[in-house]
């Protein structure tokens, strides 16, 4: 999305900024906290939110050829409206959780402090939530609404963590079959985790996309459904956190 900001005062512009940032950075800290053996540098949280703001610009980019390509495609392709929407939120889910996972491995895979499983969900955590904060920020000045800015801090702010808890729970394991000396087992796991995340995209979007009663009900159910299960994962993966070596 192109930021098309309107011509707005200091005051508004700070709300503004505010309603769009806090909602990612309290679910940061609410992560952070679970983290409890072995608190992480704020320099590699820095690189990891940086991360997830250079995913999300990647991001536009991927979404955009691949939208162009699917148009192409369907010029001369019959396809239904839920079929689009479908594609549309597998193809958004690929390119958004790829982008984020080639910043996550970039920026920590290497680093020395990745020495606990738990780790890699905060870093995930992390580079997810720094991509939801600058598109937070594009969205809400955008349509220069606090409704939307409301509507994502319940929703889609929230759904970019999970996608991303469910990323760092396979990437910590992935990193203790690693630096066990299990090199195909630790890409097999981290390819897991990347899928996971983008079928958990996926369902989110296009269960919204399609628009109909019914998807609108599931999609309500999916998401109350996925944060049940978020919080008990992020409870159990603290208290059973272990070395990756």
């Amino acid at each position: 999305m192109i930021l098309n900001l309107p011509f707005i005062g200091l005051g508004t512009t700070l709300l503004f900024l505010a309603a769009a940032l806090i909602p990612a950075i309290a679910l940061m800290f609410y992560v952070y906290k679970h983290d409890r053996i072995e608190k992480e540098p704020a320099s590699l949280l820095k690189k990891c939110i940086l991360g997830g703001c250079l995913a999300a610009i990647a991001a536009i980019g991927l979404e955009y050829g691949a939208e162009y390509l699917m148009d192409r495609y369907f010029e001369t392709h019959a396809i239904s409206e839920a079929g689009y929407a479908v594609v549309t939120a597998v193809m958004v889910g690929l390119a958004e959780e790829g982008a984020k996972f080639f910043f996550l491995k970039k920026f920590t895979w290497n680093s020395p402090e990745f020495n606990y499983r738990f780790d890699g969900i905060v870093y995930a955590v992390f580079v997810s939530l720094g991509f939801a904060a600058l598109e937070n920020v594009i969205y809400v000045f955008s349509y220069a609404s606090l409704a939307v800015a409301m509507q994502r801090a319940v929703l889609t702010i929230p759904g970019h963590m999970s996608f991303a808890v469910y990323m760092g729970y396979f990437y910590g394991r992935a990193k203790i079959s690693d630096v066990s000396g299990n090199a195909p087992a630790a890409a097999a796991i981290q390819w897991t985790g990347y899928l996971s995340a983008v079928f958990l995209h996926a369902v989110f979007d296009g269960s919204l996309m399609i628009g109909s009663d019914a998807s609108t009900i599931f999609f309500y159910v999916f998401v109350a459904v996925l944060d049940l299960y978020v919080i008990s994962t992020l409870r159990r993966e603290s208290l059973t956190d272990r070395p990756v070596y």
